[in-house]
């Protein structure tokens, strides 16, 4: 049992939100080895609200393309509302994320045009050959999204423990109404997020940091 802790502790410490991918693509069965690894996460009544649709190839580019101009013309229409504001720790470790990120890739705090070009690598999906586009059941709701989301922490350690860079990207899903229409994706299925996978480049700067965590003391409440 100790080994299993220890496996997954190192899975857990691995991982990291990759922002530099390597063109190279991912083997088909690898890609089905982390999908089928991700829907062991447990749902509501086994419920498994999830579904996933990941690109390779070409269809990698033709999305690619589709979501810059989307960026460039549509108004952001994202199927959960996102958060008005990230009070007390949670700001400050969101800004501390960014200021890391800027750090790495040499972009002063003043240099806007720098930071929006930083930002805009969301949509390019960081030059990675692979995304999924992660949905859930819009009828389970709430806790269906909830469900979803043990869904993309699983994806994430399998690739992990595949050797496949991950990040999870919510900036993408604010374009759900163009990314249904594009995959041809049912109104029943809501747009959570998407994450983008490859192998990853670890020469890039942006690749060059990683983010901290909250002590156990911030998180855990012991009662009793």
């Amino acid at each position: 049992m100790t080994d299993n802790f220890e496996t997954l502790q190192g899975l857990l410490q691995a991982r990291h939100s990759c922002r530099a991918f390597r063109p190279d693509p991912v083997p088909e069965e690898t890609i089905r080895q982390i999908v089928h690894a991700a829907g062991r996460a447990p749902s509501w009544c086994n419920a498994q609200p999830w579904h996933v649709t990941v690109t390779r190839g070409d269809e990698t580019a033709r999305f690619r393309d589709a979501l810059l101009s989307a960026v460039q013309q549509d108004r952001p229409g994202p199927d959960l509302p996102w958060p008005e504001t990230y009070p007390g720790a949670h700001g400050a470790r969101r800004l501390e994320c960014g200021l890391q990120l800027y750090e790495a890739a040499g972009i002063a705090r003043n240099d806007r045009a720098g930071r929006a070009e930083q930002s805009m690598q969301n949509y390019h999906l960081f030059g990675a050959p692979h995304v999924a586009i992660v949905q859930s059941e819009a009828a389970l709701g709430p806790y269906g999204a909830m469900d979803t989301g043990g869904f993309v922490t699983a994806f994430l350690l399998a690739a992990t423990a595949l050797g496949v860079a991950t990040i999870a990207q919510a900036s993408v899903a604010a374009y759900a109404p163009m990314i249904r229409a594009h995959f041809d994706l049912p109104e029943s299925r809501l747009i959570l997020c998407a994450i983008s996978f490859g192998l990853p480049d670890m020469d890039h700067p942006a690749n060059g940091f990683r983010t901290s965590r909250a002590d156990l003391s911030e998180i855990y409440d012991p009662r009793g």
